[in-house]
């Protein structure tokens, strides 16, 4: 029966012995006045079982230690023990009692890991455990250890050979049964076993050739066994059991490690582990190796960079005061050392090799080639010569470029749609073709390049419509205007040979983007110039030719770049002026501009929310009514696009502003008490009317701001300072159309209809500019009556266009009166003067024919035109009516004007019913490929009042 000692942890350590027994010596790591500090105790083996080398060899050790600590150390160690880590008292009376009966030995096992205790906690619970519970928690297989000495609290054990628990025979202290173990028996010829043995011996010495901490523990080993005449001990002096123990006790193993070998009774199955083990502790000494390596170095080079640059220092303030060659030549070689003069070509060449290698398999063939010849070329250029700039440059730009990454597009329909009405309202023609777009995308399984312009005025949101694309396909965005462009080189790029050459707008924005398959926006494309430096229209064919950007040939890179993939949008207010090949490449959107219940909706939904944020006002302190935005569009913002409408918006934010930061109505309140009662000149109490000056600014604006103030009844007759506002009502400022000028000044458009009943000889026109549509009235007179004396005169800047429209409308005038009222001589006899107004501003088109030549007839047939008519159309001089453009802007400048009767020409007819019904509503639309038919409704449904 044995005692059974606990212990934290297992290291098994085991040295041949020749005849003399082996003598354990044990050194405590605690001095004795410091019971605190944690005790450790080393047991070696003996084999005096008499059974020779294959008798039953135990081995063991307990160890008491930290985790910090390397458990391979073999020299004790000072460590300062927990204050809850106690030594059992009876089991140290138990030992002493055993020692003094003559019976000096006791069990040593491993104590197994309470899976529930973390931290210190484990190492309560091994001293709380008693009997059945603390058997539980021990390894079945452990160390019989021989008793040698006991001094105080430390004990000093000799281990012998392997022990396995079979029954427990009393509780406090732990007393045991035990059986003793023996190796199994082995074939001491076996090649197997020679060769595993040779092995383990062959990692023992390389161990210990390149580990000092290895050649300590055999010193220490050799310190510890009394050996006569041999100073150091020999690996070749063991058995195969033996040397299995020793190679795992000095293998710095975790406990469990250690105990798997203990238990294991097999002799090769041993050895091997043990060699697994030393293995591992090679590994680590690599990895160690390794790492101090790296250390070693980042500390001298950042060493030798320190002195360098200490030394560049005190040079250069030598080489500034002195013209000594020496000293400059000693500064150059230092700055060139340190790697400020020139870049190092070395390490700009791994630099570029860095960017290829990610995606070496994506990038061309004919691309790596050429940066390969690149590399090559530096690595032979001097650095100091200009072709070593140009040819980094040439690299930099080559490596940097995204070749064959792409992004993951969204092909997500709904959610584009999502995105696109949060953007923007209306334009359901152009969101309907991107929403087409991504569903090809989705079918294909990917997406093509495409070339898309939106043509229209300013301010409909063309480039924002781009921005809106782009996240709704999760594309890269990037935007470039070329408007007044007159350079080739822009988009094409500079030879490499020219000083300062970059490459062109689209390198540049793959570089920026880092993807193959960015939204490209390309702004004010109908406005490219031209000059010396070529024709860039011409060289954005290649650009935006899908059958040509495949291969796009940049002039400084010199190498094809595939633009398949990337979709360009084009932005343009007007499509005449682009060049027709190039407007040939691009799909056509047309986006005409808004009328006003779309502006309403805009301004409501996503202007007035914007600005309101952006001004930091919150939405319970303005309110700004329908007929305030009403009267805004109608008399501030009649163009197209709603960019004016913003401004003025922004406008009417920025004054309700100040007047709420002036009334302290925004986040305090209580000031606003203090600075009314300061600018009174006296102090308020609870229910006072505001001070004069916010009554004034008040009046301004229209609003009331009233300030109330709740206070305790028995403090109203103290002094003001020491009254409290406890509550502060402020009005919301209203702004509606009776304030509207106070905040937007007076209005800037009047109506447009000069007349409510046109005179004769005048008529409405419906006319389409840049900025939308809009009305306009030809005016005609009669000047000189005479026999012959029929001429006719134009003003109002008329283009020649519109010019050779009066003349054709004149004569188709004639040919009219004369088959309606051969009688009627008045253009054969009159001077008639055409005047169209606003002649300060620019007019042409072919669209006013139909209108001069009613103008004509009404002067001529003394009779007025149908009331709240408009019309538009050119005509042939047979009176045929030909078709016009601007639709759209058309019908909303006469919806704008109040005109309830509308003439188009046949042709346009598609166009009129593709519009939006809130666009047509409420007009009365008649479609003519005639004059005659024009001709009967102006004139004959006319009914005088």
């Amino acid at each position: 029966m044995l005692k059974a000692i606990r212990s934290s942890s297992l290291c098994l350590q085991q040295v041949n012995r020749l005849s003399t027994p082996y003598r354990g010596v044990f050194r405590s790591v605690v001095p004795n006045k410091n019971p605190k500090l944690l005790q450790r105790l080393f047991f070696c083996s003996d084999s005096s079982d008499g059974s020779g080398s294959g008798g039953s060899e135990s081995v063991s050790a307990v160890v008491e230690e930290s985790e910090n600590e390397s458990k391979s150390a073999i020299v004790p160690t000072a460590i300062k023990k927990p204050d809850d880590y106690l030594t059992d008292p009876k089991l140290l009376a138990a030992l002493v009692e055993s020692r003094k009966r003559q019976a000096p030995y006791a069990g040593a096992f491993l104590v197994k890991d309470d899976p529930e205790a973390k931290g210190s906690d484990a190492e309560k619970n091994i001293y709380d455990l008693k009997g059945k519970e603390l058997l539980n928690r021990l390894h079945e297989v452990g160390t019989l250890a021989q008793i040698t000495s006991i001094t105080g609290d430390q004990v000093v054990l000799i281990g012998h050979r392997r022990l396995r628990i079979t029954e427990m025979v009393s509780e406090d202290p732990l007393t045991v049964q035990v059986d003793h173990l023996k190796d199994a028996p082995y074939n001491k010829d076996d090649d197997v076993i020679k060769a595993t043995s040779f092995e383990v011996i062959t990692t023992l010495k390389d161990v210990l050739k390149t580990s000092s901490l290895w050649r300590d523990h055999v010193q220490t080993y050799n310190q510890l066994i009394y050996r006569p005449g041999r100073p150091f001990l020999h690996i070749g002096d063991f058995n195969y059991p033996r040397l299995a123990d020793f190679s795992a006790a000095i293998s710095g193993s975790n406990k469990l490690q250690c105990q798997q070998v203990l238990e294991e009774l097999d002799v090769y199955k041993r050895l091997r582990l043990s060699l697994e083990l030393l293995k591992k502790e090679m590994e680590i000494h690599r990895i160690q190796e390794t790492i101090a390596k790296a250390i070693e170095e980042k500390i001298s080079t950042e060493q030798r960079r320190y002195l360098l640059n200490e030394q560049y220092k005190a040079i250069k303030k030598v080489a500034s005061l002195t013209n000594n060659l020496f000293v400059i030549a000693l500064f150059c070689c230092n700055s060139k050392e340190l790697g400020l003069e020139t870049d190092d070509k070395t390490a700009l060449t791994d630099k570029f090799r860095d960017r290829i290698d990610p995606n070496k398999e994506k990038i061309p063939a004919h691309v790596l080639q050429v940066i390969e010849e690149e590399l090559k070329k530096l690595q032979l250029l001097e650095a100091s010569s200009s072709e070593f700039n140009v040819t980094r440059n040439y690299l930099d730009w080559l490596t940097a470029l995204p070749w064959g990454n792409y992004s993951d597009e969204n092909f997500d329909v709904l959610r584009a749609q999502q995105i696109l009405d949060e953007d923007h309202y209306g334009l359901s023609d152009v969101k309907e073709r991107i929403l087409e777009f991504i569903a090809v995308g989705k079918l294909r399984g990917t997406s093509q390049g495409k070339i898309i312009c939106l043509s229209g005025p300013p301010g409909v949101g063309k480039t924002s419509i781009g921005r809106s694309i782009a996240r709704a396909l999760n594309r890269k965005f990037y935007r470039f205007s070329v408007g007044g462009l007159s350079d080739v080189a822009e988009i094409k790029g500079h030879r490499r040979t020219y000083i300062g050459a970059m490459p062109g707008k689209m390198v540049q924005c793959l570089k920026s983007v880092g993807t193959a398959n960015p939204l490209v926006l390309i702004d004010e494309i109908d406005k490219l110039g031209r000059g010396h430096a070529g024709d860039p229209a011409s060289a954005m064919l290649e650009l935006l030719d899908p059958e040509q950007n495949a291969n796009f040939l940049d002039h400084y890179l010199d190498v094809p770049i595939d633009l398949s993939k990337v979709l360009f949008v084009c932005t343009a207010n007007v499509i005449e002026t682009i060049p027709g090949p190039l407007l040939d490449r691009m799909e056509i959107i047309p986006i005409a501009g808004y009328i006003t219940d779309e502006k309403m909706h805009i301004a409501r939904d996503y202007l007035e929310k914007s600005t309101r944020d952006a001004c930091g006002v919150k939405l319970e302190q303005v309110e700004v009514t329908d007929a305030a935005l009403l009267s805004l569009i109608e008399n501030y913002c009649r163009e197209a696009g709603v960019r004016n409408l913003q401004k003025q918006i922004e406008k009417i934010y920025r004054k309700i502003a100040l007047h709420l930061v002036r009334q302290g109505a925004q986040n305090e309140p209580s000031d606003l008490v203090s600075e009314s009662t300061e600018d009174s000149g006296e102090s308020k109490e609870s229910n006072d009317e505001p001070s004069s000056d916010t009554t004034e600014e008040a009046e301004i604006v229209e609003t009331t701001v009233s300030a109330t103030l709740t206070q305790n009844p028995d403090d109203q007759a103290s002094d003001s300072k020491d009254n409290e506002a406890t509550n502060v009502t402020i009005d919301k400022v209203f702004v509606d159309e009776k304030n509207l000028a106070d905040y937007v000044g007076k209005p800037v458009f009047h109506a447009e209809r000069m007349y409510d009943q046109t005179p004769l000889g005048v008529v409405m026109g419906l006319a389409w500019t840049a900025m939308g549509g809009s009305t306009l009235y030809i005016e005609t007179t009669r000047v000189e009556q005479g026999e012959g004396k029929g001429a006719l005169h134009l003003t109002g800047q008329l283009g020649d266009v519109m010019k050779e429209s009066a003349q054709i409308a004149h004569t188709v005038a004639r040919a009219i009166l004369a088959d309606k009222d051969p009688e009627n001589l008045f253009f054969a006899n009159s001077k008639v003067h055409l005047h169209v107004p606003a002649g300060a501003t620019p007019k042409d088109g072919p669209s006013a024919g139909c209108t001069m030549i009613t103008s004509f007839l009404s002067l001529a047939m003394n009779k007025h035109v149908k009331k709240d008519l408009a019309m538009t159309g050119e005509v042939s001089l047979t009176g045929r009516v030909l078709p016009i453009g601007g639709v759209k802007e058309k019908t909303i400048a006469a919806r704008r004007s109040g005109v309830k009767t509308i003439i188009f020409p046949l042709a346009n007819k598609r166009d009129f019913d593709e519009l939006a019904p809130n666009v047509k509503e409420g007009l009365d639309v008649h479609f003519v490929d005639d004059y005659n038919q024009i001709f009967d409704l102006a004139f004959d449904l006319h009914t005088e009042k």
